[in-house]
């Protein structure tokens, strides 16, 4: 499959470039070569059409019933018991004396560890040990939040398990900054393999047995980042001081929304994450349509998106990468807008319309960045974009003999984006910590946002956040991290779950991406460069520019980093092929479409293939192992 996937690719492009050589039986190679084409930056927004609304309204229905399917139960533990220094251990009391043979407990907030101890008569207790050493059977850690847990015990005994009439569970060890430790439910097993009816307990930690799992699994436990960023949006659903901070919080408080909706649950947490992975295609989409103007170009370009596997897996987990890609599209189609926007001095309407897509672009900027700082680097593009938009028209002015006419035009245009890029922005940053501050005991009411503790707690936040990301964790090393120059080769998967099931299956999430669009996309990428200097084509530029602006700062950043950074650049990889796709559609006409209906089918089919890897559906180890694994050295699913 990988040759196939090759050659594939590889076809696609020779295919292109005898579409985009001279026509046989034409001047146009005279053309090409008496006419060089000066760089205009000039664009052209076409409008959506009525008949767009049918072919996007498809794909969002089909793709929001593929990334919502198995996305996490709709059921948890609601209910928590809270294990203080004054009540820091509970008493079960079984039916009879029995053997004990498993035990399953729910964790809930912060971190700690349980001692567990067994007495056949009440009086005379026995600490059970943990398998390894140093630690109890009933470990909650940053990375044991929010899942269902079996008690890893070590029994001296040749039998599993112990007898007992009572069991003991001692909060032995509590976050150190709350003092506390909480759990969600407790289940005893016998010998049997049945769940033994225990009293004693506190209600929170018996009230919910019905929730218990055969097995853990993403189904009905957090998994790798979750249990930072969904740990923080319960958080702030409670009112408290959240645990990261090292990113800004909007994002969470967006992950809040499904908190609150559905409860604290996998599919509450992860759902606004899932429908912002599918509000992508539509902002695709759209963007797509204004720029080149096909509904053709602007189904597969958006379908291509849809089958990336970085964007399957990524929208589908609760983290705030999300919805940081998908404020960076918005800011981008509304800044194309205004580059498409025709700005006459002469005429009162055509600067305020002109504005409008600009503070849009500003507006969402401002959003995103308040979900995570990968935005400011979108930031560097769109001010490109925009300083050279200025450039361009002044010339044009001064071309016309009227450039004293267009001073007053730059001067309300540098004024309207100071507002709507820095003041608008800063104000939506600072909002988006009120979390924080109501955190901290302040309140809105109360004037937190004139206090200026607030603002100091929200610089000492930056400083702390700015320390992380630059040197905080330079020695730190992770099985799946990767540089830059692998992500563009999607030679480093991030494997985010791994669970092998009995009966030789596999369930796991990969974040990488499909090859057809990394690997054909890095390529198109290199074609818009191409054309940029050969054919001075500015929407080339712009793609190119956009891909920059977003991978250029990772080749600075030392610490460790990981294939998921990369994606918000793959939504100009896409852009890049989709541009391809349309010169196949204006040259070749049906064929040229032909070919690029093929390519983006062939997408669809790795996704097809690779949706195990992906999705956390259960598939034989010998396909991972067998169909899967192209690189076995690199990609550990």
């Amino acid at each position: 499959m990988t040759a196939l996937t090759i050659a594939g690719i590889g076809g696609f492009f020779v295919l292109y470039f005898r579409a985009d050589a001279p026509r046989r039986g034409t001047t146009e190679w005279i053309d090409r070569i008496m006419n060089r084409p000066r760089f205009a930056f000039e664009f052209i927004s076409h409008p959506m059409e009525r008949r767009d609304a049918i072919p996007l309204a498809i794909i969002l229905v089909v793709f929001s019933v593929v990334s919502f399917f198995k996305l996490g139960d709709f059921t948890a533990p609601q209910t928590f018991y809270r294990f203080t220094a004054d009540a820091p251990s509970v008493t079960a009391e079984l039916p009879k004396t029995e053997r004990v043979t498993k035990i399953m407990f729910y964790t809930g907030m912060y971190t700690g560890a349980y001692e567990l101890l067994y007495s056949q008569d009440g009086e005379n207790w026995t600490r059970v040990r943990g398998s390894i050493e140093s630690k109890t059977p009933m470990e909650q850690t940053h990375a044991d939040l929010f899942k269902w847990r079996t008690a890893d015990w070590s029994i001296d005994d040749t039998e599993t398990g112990f007898t007992a009439k009572y069991i003991r569970l001692e909060a032995v060890k509590m976050e150190t900054a709350r003092k506390m430790l909480e759990l969600g439910e407790l289940v005893v097993f016998g010998s049997d393999g049945r769940r033994i009816a225990v009293t004693g307990l506190p209600r929170e930690l018996t009230d919910e047995p019905e929730l218990t799992p055969e097995r853990a699994s993403y189904m009905n436990s957090m998994y790798f980042d979750e249990i930072y960023h969904g740990r923080a949006a319960f958080e702030t659903v409670r009112g408290e001081y959240p645990y990261e901070t090292v990113h800004p919080p909007l994002g969470k408080t967006i992950i809040t929304i499904g908190v609150e909706l559905f409860g604290m649950t996998p599919f509450g947490w992860r759902c606004m994450g899932t429908l912002f992975g599918v509000a992508m295609l539509a902002v695709l989409y759209v963007m797509l349509k204004n720029m080149f103007g096909k509904r053709f170009v602007a189904v597969c370009g958006t379908l291509l998106l849809a089958f990336d596997f970085m964007r399957f897996t990524q929208t589908r987990i609760a983290t705030v990468d999300t919805y940081a890609v998908f404020f960076i599209m918005l800011s981008y189609l509304f800044m194309y807008r205004y580059l498409s926007a025709r700005i006459d001095p002469a005429r009162r309407g055509s600067l305020r319309r002109a504005f409008r897509p600009l503070a849009l672009s500003g507006l969402f900027f401002g959003i995103g960045a308040a979900c995570k700082w990968i935005v400011i680097y979108a930031g560097a593009g769109l001010f490109v974009m925009f300083a050279m938009k200025l450039i361009y028209d002044y010339k044009q002015w001064a071309q016309d003999g009227e450039p004293g006419g267009y001073s007053g035009v730059i001067i309300k245009t540098l004024a309207a984006a100071a507002l709507f890029f820095l003041v608008v922005p800063s104000i939506i940053y600072c909002l988006s910590y009120i979390p924080f501050g109501t955190g901290k005991g302040m309140t809105v009411r109360g004037g937190m946002l004139w206090d200026p503790e607030y603002y100091k707690m929200i610089w000492r936040v930056q400083v702390n956040t700015f320390n992380y990301h630059s040197k905080g964790v330079l020695d730190a090393t992770h099985p799946y991290s990767s540089w830059w120059y692998q992500w563009v080769v999607n030679a480093r998967p991030i494997l985010y779950y791994l669970d092998v099931m009995p009966a030789g299956l596999k369930s796991s999430f990969a974040a990488f991406g499909n090859p057809v669009i990394w690997w054909g996309g890095g390529a198109a990428i290199c074609v818009m460069t191409y054309r940029v200097i050969r054919y001075r084509d500015t929407r080339a530029f712009l793609i190119v520019l956009g891909l920059l602006s977003q991978l250029v700062p990772w080749m600075f950043v030392k610490r460790i980093v990981f294939a998921y950074h990369y994606f918000p650049s793959t939504v100009f990889l896409v852009l890049a092929l989709s541009h391809m796709m349309n010169t196949f559609s204006e040259r070749w006409e049906a064929a040229g479409r032909r070919v690029a209906a093929e390519l983006t089918a062939y997408a669809g089919v790795l996704f097809a293939l690779f949706y195990p890897a992906i999705s956390g559906m259960p598939a034989p180890v010998t396909y991972f192992r067998k169909v899967l694994k192209w690189f076995p050295d690199s990609w550990p699913f």
